[in-house]
């Protein structure tokens, strides 16, 4: 069974095992965003679920993803990546497993959020056994180049198998393409990669995890429920208060701990204050894209799952296509020009479907589709790079989790902003034809998301930026001999 041999004594052809053994983690946590959105009208119709419900479908799991990446990584650090990562496995499998089996709407949202505790000890463990496993630079960025190429290949299949899938089997069969993977991931793990722990791992914050938890789940749902119970409802008008007060006590918490959740210092640091809103702000963009656009034309358009995932395609190719060369252009000119370009793609796409309707010229959407592609591959790169600019190595890791958390954190709001934008514009009267109309406010949405982008992209790489970046980090270094370094979580 697998061995707690040190990586400098593994073999290459043992160390490339474990690189295919964490990507295959990746493929299924990656496939999954995508493939259920191509399945969220055939769910809605058998499942009898409303505009609300369908949000829940994508949002129940990204909160839990958001809210317990941190805790998972440092709980690998401190129990065993290998042990946590084979738990991961073991429930992502098993939540996929009950989802395809879901009686109703209500069971579903449980078994994708099963699904999600077992997603958050996927990817950042799955880094950090492949920092680990390569202690040479050179292997190390290589084997990070790969894993990045995978994220590229399961976006890019995931509308297309989708759509043949829940055209040939139904939407329940999405879910069975995890679970051979993950079975045969456990299996692998057990008997070729190695047990680590970190020298010293960060002590666990289960306060700040909660309040964590309280806030993103308080604020979501009240934008989702908020078109259908009323805006100033007693319950809405609550849940707010509860997101609002729960943040205040995480700021106030955080402060008092010396290895908090979230460390708010880094927040002194305006490359990476600008970091974290640029990485909620683009995948805001991104989780309402891929919502709306799914259900328009599906519903709208009444095209099949599978030619919808087809004609989807092209934003998906060109991501795969312009994600390695944002990378190199990040690592030769510095991270301004793709904050820019992705900004501006994402924003001149969904300005050209601000004006959508039933009969939009399909040239039209393959335009709209191709620019915003270009801003969605652009822009991952220099995220976690603007996250890390100037940061001290042992920092590298938590500051790379918070931006990862952050990406989560946009598709939730992504999915609840638009969608509630729709649904009050639909004002119950459910997804059809109407819908194309009712997505114009989420559309603007996404493009002021987008032009943001840009923004922050320009005022996190000026020279004042940087000295606060590197003023932040003189914070930390008479503290480094305390304090554990820790693996940078995988770019969810």
């Amino acid at each position: 069974m697998g061995s707690t041999l040190p990586a400098s004594r593994l073999s290459s052809r043992r160390r490339i095992g474990i690189l295919l053994i964490c990507c295959m983690s990746l493929f299924i946590v990656g496939i999954d965003n995508t493939i259920v959105n191509v399945a969220l009208p055939s769910i809605g119709r058998d499942l009898h679920a409303s505009l609300s419900g369908l949000q829940w479908t994508v949002d129940a799991y990204t909160l839990v993803l958001a809210s317990l990446l941190m805790l998972s990584g440092s709980t690998a650090d401190r129990l065993g990546r290998r042990r946590v990562f084979q738990i991961g496995l073991a429930l992502f499998t098993l939540g996929s497993l009950a989802s395809s089996l879901a009686p109703s709407l209500t069971w579903l949202v449980i078994f994708r959020m099963l699904q999600a505790i077992g997603g958050s000890m996927l990817n950042p463990v799955a880094m950090s056994i492949i920092r680990n496993t390569f202690e040479d630079p050179r292997e190390r960025a290589q084997a990070i180049g790969i894993w990045g190429a995978v994220t590229g290949i399961s976006m890019a299949l995931g509308p297309l198998l989708g759509g043949l899938l829940v055209d040939s089997v139904g939407w329940r069969s999405i879910f069975w393409v995890n679970i051979p993977i993950g079975v045969a991931a456990i299996v692998l793990t057990a008997l070729f990669v190695p047990e680590s722990r970190a020298p010293r791992a960060r002590r666990l914050d289960p306060v700040g995890q909660a309040l964590v938890l309280v806030a993103l789940a308080s604020i979501t749902y009240g934008i989702i429920e908020g078109p259908r119970k009323g805006w100033l409802s007693p319950l809405i008008l609550g849940l707010f208060a509860l997101g609002a007060l729960s943040l205040v006590a995480l700021v106030f918490f955080e402060q008092r701990r010396d290895e908090p959740l979230v460390e708010l210092r880094f927040f002194r640091s305006v490359p990476f204050s600008a970091a974290t809103l640029i990485a909620v702000a683009a995948f805001v963009c991104l989780g309402g894209f891929l919502f709306l656009n799914t259900l328009y034309l599906q519903d709208v358009r009444h095209l099949s799952a599978l030619q919808a995932g087809i004609d989807t395609l092209p934003m998906a190719g060109v991501t795969v296509l312009f994600s390695p060369i944002s990378g190199w252009t990040v690592g030769h000119v510095g991270a301004r020009p793709s904050l820019i370009a992705g900004g501006l793609g994402l924003a001149t796409g969904s300005l050209i479907l601000t004006g959508m309707t039933p009969a939009t010229p399909f040239a039209a959407l393959f335009v709209a589709y191709v620019v915003f592609g270009i801003g969605a591959g652009v822009i991952n790169a220099p995220i976690t790079n603007t996250a890390v600019s100037g940061m001290p190595a042992a920092q590298a890791g938590v500051a790379s989790a918070i931006a990862s958390t952050s990406r989560q954190i946009g598709s939730s709001l992504g999915v609840a902003v638009v969608g509630a934008a729709a649904a009050a514009t639909l004002a119950g009267r459910g997804v059809g034809p109407a819908f194309a109309a009712a997505t114009h406010t989420g559309w603007w949405i996404i493009v002021a998301c987008g032009a943001a982008v840009a923004i922050l992209g320009i005022s996190s790489t000026t020279p004042f930026a940087k000295e606060t970046a590197r003023k932040a980090a003189a914070s930390f270094e008479e503290e480094e001999p305390n304090h554990p370094a820790r693996e940078p979580a995988a770019q969810v």
